[in-house]
Order: C-alpha cells, then structure tokens, then sequence
C-alpha cells in the first residue's frame, strides 16, 4: 500500500510559479512512474505529467514547456515545478501513480491563479 500526500499549492498571479511536492511511504516507490494530475471545477481529472523510474518525462500539450516533473527516489518525492501560470491551470492538483491506482489518490493540493 502506498500513501500519497501532496502539497505546495496556493494562491498566484497570473505569470507566477508554484512548486508542488508528493511525498510518497512505502519502499517501492522508485519502481513506480509517477505522475501528476489535476482537476478543475467542474472538468474531468486529467493527466498533466508523467515521469518514469530512470527520469524520462512526458507532458500534455497544454503545460509543455511551463511545468516540469521531476523526483528524488532516495526522498520517495516527486515535484512539479510551474512556471507562467495561467487562470487555466486552476484546479486541485494530484499525484498518483501511472496508470492510476484508485486507491492511491490523496487529498490533492489547490492551485489557484488569479490576480
């Protein structure tokens, strides 16, 4: 069994950045890819990115080039890191692993970007 608990998020400007961070218990987590989600008010949770054991990333065309994955195995951590943040990008942002376990999901971090 795997907990995930994630935190980081807040209020931003339009334009700022946020870092998020999931700390993960259980002792096979650098097995796991990794993955980032989020899920805005009334929308479908959706994948952001994703970021495998040996630290090959995949992003959604929609965050390409403004957020990035990355992790620390030896923490059982993994961060997203958000740059030029836009009012789209608000929503309750989850890790989990990929594909998704249902069990795993934890409380989720709000990001919210407004000025």
């Amino acid at each position: 069994q795997v907990q995930l608990v994630e935190s980081g998020g807040g209020l931003v400007q339009p334009g700022g950045s946020l870092r998020l961070s999931c700390a993960a218990s259980g002792s096979i987590f650098r097995l796991y890819v990794m993955g980032w989600y989020r899920q805005a008010l009334g929308k479908q949770r959706e994948l952001v990115a994703t970021i495998n054991s040996g630290g090959t990333t995949n992003y959604a065309d929609s965050i390409k080039g403004r957020f990035t994955i990355s992790r620390d195995n030896a923490k059982n951590t993994v961060y997203l890191q958000m740059n030029s943040l836009i009012p789209e990008d608000t929503a309750v942002y989850y890790c989990n692993v990929w594909p998704v376990i249902q069990n795993y999901w934890g409380q989720g971090t709000q990001v919210t970007v407004s000025s």
